[in-house]
């Protein structure tokens, strides 16, 4: 049996390996068969075939018929993704519920403590990182905003005010609720109706002619974006984090600068 490549790549997405994939793919094909069987036309060595075998049984792809010889009977593709939703949902629940009780357990206060002493021996030249990839670019940006007590700073393209402002918009909202000051420099031709919102609750300048696009926090740690927003996907970016003093003092007299040209 011959079954494409990134087909069976695809069927990760039901929590399943490699040899999983393909002897289910292959029962799938025959309906019921035999561990041999489905050996010989998955390519899957007959001496694993039998556990992985069993691996689909716990996970509820396939049904074993009990005799001689053992055979094996293939649940619809519609039940399976059911099953595996069902699964997935409680498996999440579980954690969300660990977690919820790590969070207000000593455990959490003691690793807290052991990164707020450590921390205080670090070389302030260390405190720094590269991302790569939006998601990891916007969850540190997220981070940083939600962390916020004095202010936020941000300089941003228009391209980059479009992609990221509905991840930043409930959480900056969030931190003027506690008394955080926002400033944002955009270019003129930024998008309007962005700007109509987000001047209400932040100070905006939308006369910026420079090309630096960074986000600083508390005038402590800056967040420099290094991709050009005209230049790539809107999927793709890239950032360095630092709280480098003499770093975070230069661009924010290049944003305050900007905010009276």
């Amino acid at each position: 049996m011959i079954v494409q490549k990134d087909f069976l790549n695809k069927l990760k997405d039901f929590g399943l390996n490699s040899y999983e994939s393909k002897l289910w793919v292959a029962l799938l094909s025959r309906g019921v068969s035999t561990a041999g069987e489905l050996s010989d036309i998955s390519n899957v060595p007959r001496s694993r075939a039998y556990d992985v075998l069993e691996s689909l049984e716990k996970k509820g792809f396939v049904i074993v018929k009990v005799g001689k010889p053992i055979k094996y009977l293939a649940v619809p593709p519609t039940e399976v993704v059911e099953r595996v939703k069902k699964k997935v949902m409680e498996e999440a629940d579980q954690r969300n519920k660990v977690l919820c009780t790590l969070k207000e357990s000593d455990v959490l206060e003691e690793l807290t403590t052991l990164h707020t002493e450590g921390i205080k021996l670090v070389d302030p030249t260390d405190k720094s990182g590269a991302f790569r990839g939006r998601d990891k670019v916007h969850e540190h940006l997220n981070t940083m905003v939600k962390n916020a007590q004095s202010s936020i700073t941000l300089m941003i393209s228009k391209e980059g005010l479009e992609r990221k402002y509905d991840l930043l918009a409930a959480p900056l909202k969030k931190a003027v609720k506690k008394g955080v000051k926002i400033n944002v420099a955009v270019p003129a031709n930024a998008n309007k109706t962005i700007l109509k919102e987000l001047s209400q609750f932040a100070t905006v300048s939308n006369n910026v002619k420079g090309n630096a696009r960074f986000c600083l926090v508390d005038n402590e740690q800056m967040l420099l974006f290094l991709t050009d927003d005209k230049k790539v996907h809107k999927s793709y970016d890239s950032a360095v984090w630092v709280e480098a003093p003499q770093f975070i003092n230069y661009f924010g007299s290049l944003f305050n600068k900007e905010m009276k040209e």
